[in-house]
């Protein structure tokens, strides 16, 4: 039976998204094939925690536990970090030098994506359609005039490395600017303006699986505050997820198209969700996440479910690949 390492915690305010997410995991991870223990990385300790609450150091060395006298090793690690550092590629390159398979994309991808102005880049240079954005980093002096004449009100003003919406601010006049500034900076040294794209918010899943791509369906995003915020993501009732998305066949076809070309040209592994901002005219490219929301209530998981694949199935599917 292999040991598998669930990875979660992590050093952002997705943190206590990560710990539920991994306890979802392990719920659903089948007992017979594999023996799984929660492992918490935080800052200043790594651990991992049993289901009594006990805590058992990590020995970094090499990546052990001991517990009974007996050392503990593990055959694989399932990443459940949202954020920084299991979602940007810093922990995934210290299990590249252990030699310990993960179940998300390689340190490289990973370290690109979580970029968000790197990513756009990336995705432009491949023939997605991006929205324009101005980068300023902390102590720098910028014109916010010249800025907001540049990309329009509203905009939105975000952290460059950093999820769940965290430090995100939609702009909507000059005066608001540097609360929005100072908020983004709160969660990161470096933050983005972004031109605000009006239109319909989707989501979509692409996974391999033993080198074979599976494409999930749309999600549409219908968030019932300005945006889809930290608060709308994870509150009941903030917003409606809507699988599969109502679209025509063509907007369809070019949301998955793009999402697989993408997943490839990024050379993403595991599963990889990727959002848009789709109007009349075109789809515009927003971000990839390469730890996406494994919860019941996630979008990933919904996706899944409607092609008839339940959560024991998803992450099993999610191992398969690492061994």
């Amino acid at each position: 039976m292999k040991k598998i390492a669930i990875v979660c915690g992590g050093y952002s305010g997705e943190y206590e998204i990560s710990v539920k997410s991994a306890k979802v995991v392990k719920q659903h991870l089948n007992p017979e094939e594999y023996e799984s223990y929660i492992i918490v990385i935080q800052k200043d300790s790594w651990y991992h925690l049993a289901e009594d609450g006990t805590r058992t150091i990590i020995d970094k060395n090499d990546f052990s536990i001991t517990m009974d006298g007996k050392k503990i090793t593990f055959d694989g690690i399932f990443n459940a970090i949202h954020g920084v550092p299991g979602e940007d590629g810093q922990l995934l390159g210290y299990f590249e030098m252990l030699g310990l398979p993960y179940t998300s994309s390689n340190f490289t991808t990973s370290a690109l994506t979580f970029h968000k102005e790197f990513c756009k880049t990336i995705a432009a240079a491949a023939g997605a359609n991006v929205s324009p954005s101005i980068i300023i980093n902390k102590g720098e002096k910028y014109d916010k005039t010249k800025i907001i004449k540049t990309l329009g009100l509203p905009l939105f003003i975000k952290p460059t490395r950093n999820g769940s919406s965290v430090g995100v601010t939609k702009v909507h006049d000059e005066e608001e600017f540097d609360v929005a500034v100072g908020n983004a900076f709160s969660a990161g040294d470096q933050l983005m303006c972004e031109k605000f794209v009006n239109g319909r918010e989707l989501a979509c899943t692409v996974m391999s699986v033993k080198g074979k791509m599976m494409v999930f369906p749309i999600t549409e995003i219908v968030s019932k505050n300005e945006f889809f915020d930290y608060e709308a993501k994870y509150t009941d009732g903030k917003s409606d997820e809507i699988t599969p998305a109502d679209l025509d066949e063509t907007s369809e076809i070019e949301v998955k198209a793009t999402s697989a070309m993408l997943y490839e040209k990024f050379e993403c592994r595991g599963f990889a969700r990727f959002d848009y901002i789709l109007t009349p005219k075109q789809l515009t490219f927003i971000e990839v996440n390469i730890v996406p929301g494994m919860s019941e209530a996630s979008i990933m998981p919904k996706q899944a479910a409607f092609m008839g694949i339940s959560l024991d199935k998803l992450f099993g599917m999610a191992l398969e690949n690492i061994f």
